[in-house]
């Protein structure tokens, strides 16, 4: 894999690594064409508010789709995109929407099917299937989210605060920062102590995360100019053993008492 410093051995060694854009582009590229890259990242002008968030008085707009991720000889076999489903946390791991299940609109075909996002998930699944060769099929859900920060009130990344996902590994890319400040990722331990701090400024600049090792979360985020139009857009990624029992959260919520969610 191209790219140094060693960001796999940070993320085994550490539970988290920040990837920066150059870095993130090579790897991307070394597992498909990013042709369409500028399509991708305008289909973020066309994301549906999340009415779940909403009801609680926040604004996040987002859209939802999930594959699945196998071994296999075969590159067309070995991601599939798997019928619209909703999203489902355990209260354990979200103490706002937790023990519901979430119906997002769905990530659009032409997106689902882009050169981009097909080597964004190659890649997800060949980085994680090194660090855990003993899987055999990936639930992988993506996300498009985009925060908007409001001349009256800063956009919330992440409204749960600090929290894991219930998930293997996490993969935030940075697509678009459009008049933007702040928006600074931390990262603490399961004692709750901060051991990391970056912000994703340029697009590709990347997050990688050990879900069963950290707790993560991003502070509000502002816009730099309050009569221009501002948002901060991402990609997430999640991946858990597809094979592993249980509902969407197999891994233990572990000691560190913060809000969590997605």
């Amino acid at each position: 894999m191209p790219g140094s410093p060693d960001f796999p051995a940070a993320l085994r060694e550490d539970g988290f690594c920040f990837v920066d854009a150059d870095t993130m582009q090579a790897w991307l590229e070394s597992d498909g064409a990013l042709d369409d890259w500028a399509q991708f990242r305008a289909s973020w002008n066309d994301l549906a508010p999340d009415r779940y968030l909403e009801k609680l008085g926040k604004q996040r707009r987002r859209r939802h789709a999930v594959f699945t991720l196998s071994r296999s000889g075969s590159r067309d076999e070995d991601i599939v995109r798997e019928p619209h489903q909703p999203h489902y946390q355990s209260l354990a791991y979200n103490t706002l929407q937790g023990d519901i299940e979430r119906w997002f609109e769905p990530i659009l075909d032409p997106v689902a099917g882009s050169q981009s996002l097909q080597a964004i998930l190659r890649h997800c699944q060949r980085l994680f299937g090194e660090l855990a060769p003993g899987v055999r099929r990936w639930h992988a859900e993506v996300h498009q989210f985009r925060i908007e920060a409001q001349a009256e009130a800063p956009g919330q990344p992440t409204p749960e605060g600090m929290h894991r996902d219930g998930v293997d590994y996490v993969l935030v890319l940075l697509v678009d920062r459009e008049n933007i400040a702040r928006g600074t990722t931390s990262i603490h331990d399961m004692h709750g102590r901060e051991i990391g701090e970056f912000t994703l400024t340029r697009p590709f600049d990347a997050a990688l995360v050990d879900d069963a090792r950290v707790f993560h979360g991003v502070t509000p985020v502002e816009a730099i100019d309050p009569a221009l139009d501002s948002h901060r857009d991402v990609l997430v990624v999640t991946l858990r053993d597809a094979d592993r029992a249980g509902r969407g959260n197999g891994v233990s919520p572990g000691t560190y008492s913060a809000a969590a969610g997605g």
